[in-house]
């Protein structure tokens, strides 16, 4: 399988909460608005975050986003005021910090041990 660009998506129970701590959370306004109801932010060239209103399955969406430097995603997140759980090392595979946005989605920073 060949995929050209990766969404992932998350549910949210109030947007307009959600969409405030996002814009925290990238630093910006999302960079498309679908409808009043979803918005995307461009995570990578190929991958994308998008948010939208669906309670009834907000709080259990899961997202890993791999950064080179997870101590400096972590200090810059909360001087945003966005807080995340401890980075932990996760066996030889790198390190992870857990941030949880305010519906429960869970948003896993981490950092990729690289050889050599």
């Amino acid at each position: 399988m060949d995929v050209d660009v990766l969404f992932a998506g998350v549910a949210v129970s109030d947007f307009k909460a959600a969409q405030a701590w996002y814009e925290g959370f990238f630093a910006r306004p999302p960079d498309v608005v679908a409808h009043e109801e979803e918005v995307m932010w461009q995570a990578t060239e190929r991958g994308w975050l998008y948010i939208f209103r669906d309670a009834d399955h907000a709080g259990n969406s899961i997202v890993a986003m791999a950064v080179p430097d997870i101590e400096a995603v972590v200090t810059a997140l909360e001087a945003r005021g966005v807080f995340t759980g401890p980075i932990e090392r996760e066996s030889d595979a790198g390190r992870k910090a857990v941030v949880l946005d305010p519906d429960g989605n869970s948003i896993a920073i981490i950092e990729v041990a690289r050889d050599g």
